[in-house]
């Protein structure tokens, strides 16, 4: 990015110059103004306070959480240890903004998973500006409670008590007895019906820091590329976001299922900021789950829609499935960027690694395109290839061609391969042009019907020609003439 002349006018960060220029884009993609104008004061902010939600399990954080985000975003189930990671959300009160960091319930002397998840919700506590501790008001402080008082004290950070689940007036009495915890006045609230929440966030907004300044500059248009990681239970996504985020960012068990919600990170890898996103593993058809896992699944095709890279992990050691052909299709589907990474290659032996190369040539031929990356998270063997195999894909799914060059490809193409007879007519290609990017898509216009072998084809050919490599060529449309001109049908091709 080019330097920007930093001034201090109406326009935050942006020049004059800047300014004018932008506005004039933003009226000529047909955006609102007003919007535009709303979106860069938004940017113009700082780093946003953090405030993150602990309590022991099943006090109803998520449940809070989502009622002050005012959606249904993170997984709540009546059960303890829905939540595992720690997850954070862009919430607003009064005209604050601010991070809303959801965390797993805390648990003193626990083993195994639930000690990961402990000790993701004390990452939380240290890396927030402010705490909201959820006590559940029906059953009163609990040892867990007062251990979690302690960690709170020792962290020194500002704490606002939150007695959840109280319904009505006559539970009010209950969230008094929480005065014995010594953290000030409790706010009595039922984060499931909506009551109390306002007077509790009023308290957070006093709790919360004001947002320090930042300057303008050294991010890419539009910020960080997202890159999502998908795949199914146990393949080692998480282990891959912990390896090049070089922390324990996502709780790790043998446990398949560990992860529920999409999680966030920022990580920079060569030079570049990247925003990776860990997504719970798709594990089968989704109207066949129920609770936790359904929701998740939902969440999970949500990351991916929202990301522009999808990277498919696949267990090399084992043979591959319908279901990693079913999220290979979904990410096509979705029209994002894609790369394929084979993961655990450390524990393979020469014979399977012969048996592996046949599968992808049979079973993974649609995404033929698709960058490939053999690795390890465990040991972070060749992890330095990941950032190339999504550049490529990347440029893949940004590449134009233009219309002149299209053109006079496909003339030869129809020269030189014409569509074969059918009933006696011989339909052919006239003209065609790329309707957009991200991804591909073009619209070919042609004399009569064009067979599935024929398209798949051209397309084959288009890859061939012009690269498109790690991206989907997205739902190109067909129009045939009739005798009397341009027919309204049209057909769909996927990808081959």
């Amino acid at each position: 990015m080019n330097d920007h002349h930093i001034s201090d006018d109406e326009h935050g960060e942006l020049g004059e110059a800047e300014y004018a220029q932008f506005m004039e884009l933003a009226a000529e993609e047909g955006f609102d103004i007003d919007d535009v104008e709303d979106a860069i004061e938004e940017a113009g902010h700082g780093p946003l306070p953090v405030l993150a939600v602990v309590g022991r399990p099943n006090v109803g954080k998520s449940t809070l959480v989502n009622r002050i985000i005012g959606r249904r975003e993170a997984v709540v189930e009546d059960k303890p240890g829905v939540t595992r990671d720690r997850v954070t959300y862009e919430a607003e009160w009064a005209g604050r903004r601010f991070k809303l960091v959801d965390t797993g319930g805390w648990e003193q002397d626990v083993l195994g998973i639930d000690a990961s998840v402990a000790a993701q919700a004390e990452y939380a506590i240290d890396a927030a500006d402010a705490v909201v501790f959820v006590v559940d008001a029906t059953v009163g402080a609990t040892d867990t409670d007062a251990a979690v008082v302690r960690l709170l004290r020792k962290a020194g950070k500002p704490v606002v008590l939150c007695a959840n689940k109280v319904d009505g007036p006559s539970a009010e009495a209950d969230a008094a007895m929480l005065w014995s915890l010594g953290l000030g006045e409790p706010h009595p609230v039922s984060a499931l019906h909506g009551r109390g929440t306002g007077d509790m966030l009023d308290a957070v907004i006093e709790a919360l820091p004001d947002a320090p300044a930042q300057t303008f500059g050294g991010a890419a248009p539009g910020g960080p590329r997202r890159i999502a990681l998908i795949g199914r239970p146990n393949v080692g996504k998480s282990s891959l976001l912990n390896k090049v985020a070089r922390e324990d960012r996502v709780v790790v068990n043998e446990l398949a299922g560990t992860t529920r919600d999409p999680v966030d990170e920022l990580i920079e890898l060569g030079g570049v900021t990247w925003k990776f996103v860990d997504t719970a593993g798709i594990r089968k058809r989704v109207h066949l789950q129920q609770g936790a896992d359904y929701y998740a699944s939902l969440r999970t095709a949500a990351a991916v829609e929202k990301a522009e890279v999808a990277v498919i992990l696949i267990d090399a050691g084992e043979s591959i499935s319908v279901q990693d052909q079913r999220i290979v299709t979904m990410a096509v589907d979705s029209g994002r960027a894609i790369v394929v990474a084979y993961n655990k290659w450390d524990t393979l032996d020469e014979e399977r690694r012969y048996y592996l190369e046949r599968e992808i040539e049979t079973e993974l031929a649609q995404i033929a395109w698709a960058p490939r990356v053999n690795v390890s998270a465990a040991t972070g063997r060749h992890m330095e290839r990941l950032v190339p195999a999504i550049e490529t894909a990347l440029a893949g799914w940004e590449t134009r061609v233009p219309t002149g060059r299209l053109n006079a490809f496909l003339g030869e193409l129809v020269s030189s391969h014409p569509h074969p007879v059918r009933g006696g007519k011989q339909p052919r290609i006239l003209f065609g042009t790329q309707a957009g990017t991200k991804p591909p898509r073009f619209v070919l216009f042609a004399s009569g019907f064009i067979e599935h072998g024929y398209r798949r084809f051209v397309e084959r050919r288009l890859r061939e020609e012009f690269g498109f490599e790690g991206t989907p060529i997205f739902r190109p449309w067909w129009t045939r003439s009739s005798g009397t001109g341009w027919s309204t049908q049209c057909w769909t091709i996927r990808s081959s």
